[in-house]
């Protein structure tokens, strides 16, 4: 399973890198804060709409401490998706949120 650090993702979202950023938490947890941009699919829901994605774009999958997102990497790296896990989840996001 590929990692990235939120250190790293910040950076490129200051640099201006479009990322394709998911949030895997419930949608109450995504209410109080997320990454700006990051599209809200909570981890019991990944299965069924995993068809929305594109398998030719990289996805980077946040957690609130990057269990659950491990589990959707995991997952979605078995379907054939493109798919990177953001260790330590919101927990070590330094970062804007929106």
């Amino acid at each position: 399973m590929k990692e990235i650090t939120a250190k790293e993702v910040e950076s490129f979202i200051n640099k201006g890198k479009v990322l394709n950023i998911i949030d895997v938490r419930e949608v109450d947890e995504v209410a109080e804060e997320k990454i700006a941009g990051a599209v809200n699919i909570p981890l019991g829901h990944i299965e069924f709409r995993m068809d929305k994605l594109d398998k030719t774009k990289e996805y980077i999958m946040v957690c609130r401490s990057g269990g659950r997102s491990g589990r959707a990497t995991e997952f979605l790296e078995s379907q054939g998706y493109d798919v990177i896990n953001m260790q330590g989840g919101m927990l070590s996001w330094k970062g804007k949120v929106g």
